[in-house]
């Protein structure tokens, strides 16, 4: 139980995909302040859901029929295929919150491929990959948010002429990264 807390921990703070490994940063990048939970809610359903049938998939489908050099066939639809379904139903549980035009940033997270890609490769169990896969989506949603944060106090501060816009956001995630590393002795294994 304690091994799956701490791969939930560590996908979201330590590991995170956003910003140790850099996957996922367009949509991060691309989030408007007002969207920024709806996209956080959708990308860590998406990853949740994605990450458990694309484990399942992978070790219970291609691995005993030794098709394995198929998975990105598998992982890809996957991936595209639930994400219109995922934002319809979200919209309809959550009518508050506006899902309207994420398709797109879903469908170009490289985040959500990524993790099936390393829940595939670390065989642990179905429990751990499905703790790194909410981590992994909770980790999304918090950079998203330190993001869109960043973004606002840029733009109510005065910054220098070359640095608005996209280079400050570039050093805010090379700091927010910094940051992060400090939570790499959190978990010892």
């Amino acid at each position: 139980m304690t091994e799956i807390v701490f791969t939930l921990i560590s996908a979201a703070l330590i590991n995170n995909l956003v910003l140790h490994w850099p996957l996922g940063v367009d949509p991060v990048l691309g989030s408007e302040r007002e969207r920024v939970h709806a996209l956080g809610i959708a990308t860590t359903c998406l990853m949740l859901m994605v990450g458990i049938l694309g484990y399942s998939a992978y070790h219970w489908l291609l691995v005993p029929l030794e098709l394995t050099s198929l998975h990105l066939f598998v992982f890809l639809p996957l991936s595209v295929l639930l994400a219109g379904p995922l934002l319809k139903l979200l919209s309809r549980l959550l009518p508050k919150r506006s899902f309207d035009g994420l398709w797109l940033l879903l469908l170009g997270n490289a985040g959500v491929l990524g993790l099936t890609l390393l829940n595939a490769q670390a065989d642990h169990g179905f429990f751990h990959a499905t703790a790194l896969s909410l981590g992994a989506g909770l980790g999304f949603w918090l950079v998203a948010s330190l993001f869109s944060d960043l973004r606002q106090r840029t733009l109510d501060n005065d910054v220098p002429l070359p640095f608005r816009g996209l280079p400050i956001e570039l050093i805010g995630a090379g700091l927010i990264a910094v940051a992060f590393l400090g939570f790499s002795g959190l978990i010892k294994t």
